[in-house]
């Protein structure tokens, strides 16, 4: 269970995108520097290991004034097309505690039913903050994951 000084958000989006494709953008580093990242910031992978026990360490950096926060996720769980499980740290020490970030994909007739659930959010952190920033970044995901662009032949 969550600390009570923590917070906790739920989104939930459906994708056009079907879930093998969905899953991977949440595995890719290239991927994940491309959509995670809310408006305003740039983001950079900088160790990825997508494998239970494994997992990536990553910054942001707000392009307005330059400056950059830092975290690190461990894979709990992987089931291919269809849950991720990882815990977050940042690397600030302000910023104390582990989040639990649990994403369910679901298959359905247009595409891909994605139910995000983030917990143990720092209290520094207000949830609507981090609310707004997840919807940004699956408007992002959507952008990505959702278009079918052939190869050329």
């Amino acid at each position: 269970m969550s600390d009570p000084g923590t917070g906790t958000v739920r989104l939930h989006r459906v994708l056009r995108a079907p879930p093998e494709r969905v899953y991977r953008a949440f595995l890719d580093a290239a991927a994940l520097e491309k959509w995670l990242p809310p408006h305003g910031f740039t983001g950079r992978v900088h160790a990825m290991d997508a494998r239970v026990g494994g997992g990536y360490r990553m910054s942001f950096t707000n392009f307005g004034t330059g400056a950059s926060h830092g975290f690190s996720a461990t894979y709990v769980e992987l089931v291919p097309n269809a849950r991720i499980v990882h815990t977050d740290r940042f690397d600030d020490p302000n910023l104390p505690g582990e989040m639990r970030v649990e994403i369910v994909l679901t298959p359905v007739l247009c595409g891909t039913d994605l139910s995000i659930v983030q917990a143990g959010i720092p209290a520094a952190i207000p949830p609507e903050f981090c609310f707004l920033g997840w919807q940004e970044s699956l408007i992002l995901l959507a952008h990505l994951v959702d278009p079918e662009i052939p190869d050329n032949p």
